[in-house]
């Protein structure tokens, strides 16, 4: 039976989601926790692969199960082995063509760019200092961002990843009084995609650059660029993906926030 799941995550102390040689990883600490209830524990495969020191408010991940145990016990299990800095929220249960990775049609991104590092917000925040960030400019740039484009000059050079086309959906840019707010959401993202936007808008504002450049970058269709740097890793936050709603409706879950009720 193969079951969906949607959890949360504090990605400072991971070297990423997939698991690996050495380091820890989500991924490896996800199915070590399923191995404790699962007499024949396979792989978890999420909707995407963060790096490491990225943060999931909203993450999906699929895996199969053939135990006896109710959805409320597997969110209970998962409560029980997983340790504090990753939280399942919810399950359903799926049919097998519900893939986490290849049905999600949509994924949405949170980046917080501080104004200044402190000792409570480096762990959640990016910094980039020395730099003249002003709203107005980010913002004026980021709406030349939107639509489909060839991405390539965003991405970090991957031969395995041939095709480079993504539709930016949203894109936002806002000002706190401790933080810059950009909110994304895109069909699919290349790697480092989303901080590698940040970075350039970041760059756009502190060179006093025409928006219009942006034009240009995408043209190029070139990773090697001056203009494109990739914003700190501690500042992401994926924040949620869709499915289908097909592959969802009508199908039984269970919210950990519902047991607690009980």
């Amino acid at each position: 039976m193969r079951y969906l799941i949607k959890f949360a995550y504090d990605g400072t102390g991971f070297i990423g989601w997939q698991k690996q040689k050495e380091g820890r990883s989500i991924q490896q600490v996800m199915e070590a926790a399923l191995a404790e209830f699962c007499s024949s524990p396979g792989t978890i495969v999420a909707a995407g692969r963060t790096d490491a020191r990225v943060h999931a408010l909203a993450q999906y991940a699929h895996f199969e199960y053939e135990g006896k145990m109710t959805m409320a016990q597997i969110l209970k299990a998962f409560r029980r082995w997983l340790p504090d800095d990753i939280k399942v929220e919810q399950i359903w249960q799926v049919g097998p063509e519900l893939s986490a990775r290849y049905q999600a049609y949509e994924r949405s991104y949170r980046y917080i760019l501080s104004k200044d590092r402190t000792p409570f917000n480096r762990n959640f925040a990016g910094f980039i200092p020395h730099l003249k960030i002003r709203l107005q400019p980010m913002q004026q740039a980021a709406l030349r961002l939107l639509g489909k484009h060839d991405f390539s000059s965003f991405g970090r050079l991957n031969p395995e990843v041939p095709n480079h086309i993504c539709e930016i959906k949203e894109l936002s840019v806002a000002e706190a009084e401790e933080a810059f707010i950009f909110q994304v959401r895109a069909d699919r993202f290349l790697h480092n995609m989303v901080r590698r936007i940040v970075g350039t808008l970041v760059n756009i504002s502190h060179f006093d650059l025409n928006p219009d450049t942006i034009a240009r970058i995408l043209a190029e269709c070139c990773p090697r660029q001056n203009l494109v740097t990739t914003a700190p890793a501690e500042g992401l936050f994926l924040v949620d993906v869709k499915y289908p709603a097909e592959l969802l409706d009508g199908r039984a879950t269970c919210k950990l926030s519902d047991i607690r009720k009980r």
